[in-house]
């Protein structure tokens, strides 16, 4: 389809569901609209009846900050939690049942508007044939980092080559100019080959080179041998690889301080009395969890640290299925009793959510203990601050490893077989960040990288050649 540069076109953005995917659609949307300006964007969302996080407030501010994003609200398709064995199985046949509405929806919009390109998440790779149907340049935004995307499209190769499950497998397995990642170590549902969940992965990664472009959450400087395996062919053997366009990094603003209630500047306050870098901030995400036993766990570390510490508590995972939103956590119950009273001088637990870009950012902090989730590794690079990698869900555990010993910017959190981590653990961990020749190794590397972020946003830098790239191929498709 061509895109007369007279016409206003939009770029339709359809993101899995979960505030993690969509915030990472939203600001490829807001990039776009800061360099080209001529564009719309459409963002397609998903309403669901299980939890992937609270969406509605932010929604609603994009909305009213940034009038050239549109948000089409797809059709609810009413699916029960309980009957599915995982988050991941649930939302990809979601977003299968959601191709026909996700049609509709392109077909309704090009009778007013001329569509430049359609831009889909992993998870929705379901719609990627509409893009074909409807001459359509259809294009893959990849929420994780190019190490990850190394794997993916690599896995098809090593999948002809085993036929038994990771979870089966103790060795390590080896793709293009990364290192070698234990078998364990794939993401959790891929680990069972039997599963509906390995299946779908399977076809997805299958699917992604037939794109006409991948857009890449990174930037060339923090992977570069990632990037030069893809580039060079090494990820799909047999095949061809479509063009990467690497245009991170990609990470919400850091102003934005609402959506948390008092205890979102309450902590903030709390850091502005705090000396710089002193700081441990502890966080795992929208949907990471831990048991009581965990969160007593780490209390006991942190207090015998002597460090500094924010850290955000979510009540733990109940008989409730972890789909559904959860409440609250009682503090007082959940902690060892006398904790907050005897850490109030250098310690500040908050509820169930923190203003993590804000945080990241403030000058009081110092480290951070993370999941490892690639939005909020991005914004700790970003930020200049130095990480523990202690993986909970999803693709978190191949980044840890992509983390720590490819990139080294983080430290390893070491648990046990069944993923518990001890008190020990825990106050080595934190203490070797905040107060150690190793974590001072780790904070230099970095600041480096931090650097290089502004480097290769900034103009002539890396991603923003790669974006300009990346528009002129919908202007010429």
């Amino acid at each position: 389809m061509s895109v007369p540069m007279s016409m206003a076109a939009t770029v339709v953005l359809y993101p899995s569901p979960g505030i993690g995917h969509l915030i990472s659609m939203v600001e490829l949307g807001k990039l776009i609209l800061t360099r080209h300006p001529s564009f719309s964007i459409t963002i397609f969302t998903t309403t669901t009846s299980f939890n992937t996080g609270s969406t509605g407030p932010y929604l609603r501010r994009v909305s009213s900050t940034t009038p050239s994003i549109t948000f089409h609200n797809l059709p609810l398709i009413p699916l029960d939690p309980a009957s599915f064995p995982s988050t991941e199985a649930i939302t990809f046949e979601l977003l299968r049942l959601n191709t026909p509405h996700v049609r509709r929806s392109l077909l309704s919009l090009s009778t007013t508007t001329t569509i430049a390109a359609f831009v889909i998440d992993l998870f929705c790779t379901p719609a990627l044939p509409l893009g074909s149907e409807l001459n359509i340049p259809s294009y893959y935004f990849f929420t994780s980092g190019a190490g990850c995307l190394d794997c993916f499209l690599y896995l098809p190769t090593i999948h002809q080559n085993i036929n038994q499950s990771f979870k089966d497998l103790n060795t390590d397995l080896y793709f293009p100019n990364l290192p070698p990642i234990p078998a364990a170590d794939m993401p959790s549902p891929m680990l069972e080959r039997n599963s509906t969940e390995y299946e779908c992965f399977i076809d997805f990664f299958n699917h992604m080179p037939k794109s006409d472009g991948i857009i890449v959450n990174t930037f060339e400087a923090l992977e570069p041998r990632a990037l030069k395996a893809i580039s060079d062919g090494l990820c799909v053997p047999n095949g061809v690889t479509p063009p990467v366009f690497c245009i991170g990094p990609l990470i919400a603003s850091g102003e934005d301080r609402g959506g948390g209630g008092g205890d979102v500047e309450e902590c903030l306050t709390w850091l502005d009395t705090q000396p710089s870098r002193s700081v441990v901030f502890l966080c795992f995400g929208s949907l990471g969890l831990f048991t009581g036993e965990q969160l007593k766990e780490i209390a006991i570390g942190l207090e015998r640290s002597g460090q500094r510490f924010l850290w955000v508590v979510r009540a733990p995972p109940t008989q409730t299925p972890v789909l559904l939103a959860l409440p609250d956590p009682d503090l007082g119950s959940l902690l060892p009793d006398g904790f907050l009273d005897r850490t109030k001088e250098r310690g500040m637990v908050v509820q169930s959510w923190a203003p993590q870009v804000a945080v990241l950012q403030h000058d009081s902090v110092g480290g951070f203990v993370t999941h490892c989730g690639w939005n909020s590794a991005l914004e700790a690079v970003c930020a200049g601050v130095p990480m523990v990698a202690w993986p909970l869900y999803a693709e978190q555990r191949l980044n840890r490893v992509l983390l720590v010993k490819e990139m080294k910017l983080a430290l390893w959190m070491n648990e046990s077989e069944s993923g518990f981590v001890t008190a020990e653990e825990v106050e080595k961990r934190v203490t070797e960040l905040m107060d150690s020749e190793e974590g001072k190794a780790v904070r230099d590397r970095v600041k480096a990288a931090s650097e290089g972020t502004r480097e290769a946003m900034s103009e002539g830098g890396s991603s923003r050649v790669a974006l300009a790239k990346l528009v002129e191929s919908w202007n010429q498709s």
